[in-house]
């Protein structure tokens, strides 16, 4: 019960951008949501899951060299630096942690000491 109008990879990112279409809280996120969702389409189509795939990564190239004043977009994960990892997947409790991002370039790399709720 096949017709072949339409690739798989195709009803996946059709129905993938239907559903992203719900999730976005604000209007000014979902615009920029529906402004890649008609070239991604359009790579599907042409190419399947391959032209997807060349899609995403474009994507993620082009935040990778977004900066925000000064500092890279994808920072601590683009650029990335093993010291500064502590915090990006899984949150590390604020007693270990010592030292600022290296990515922010601090004058004082050590943070400050966190007062102690215990001694009152």
């Amino acid at each position: 019960m096949e017709a072949g109008i339409v690739s798989s990879a195709m009803i996946i990112v059709v129905s993938l951008t239907a559903i992203s279409n719900f999730v976005m809280p604000a209007i000014n996120m979902a615009i920029s949501v529906r402004m890649l969702r008609f070239p991604l389409m359009f790579l599907a189509a042409t190419f399947g899951l391959f032209g997807m795939i060349i899609g995403l990564i474009a994507i993620i190239l082009h935040l990778c060299s977004l900066r925000s004043f000064g500092v890279p977009y994808m920072s601590p994960m683009a650029p990335f630096k093993l010291k500064d990892q502590k915090d990006v997947i899984f949150r590390t409790p604020m007693s270990r942690m010592f030292t600022r991002p290296t990515f922010l370039k601090p004058k004082d790399k050590v943070r400050q000491k966190q007062p102690n709720p215990e001694s009152n």
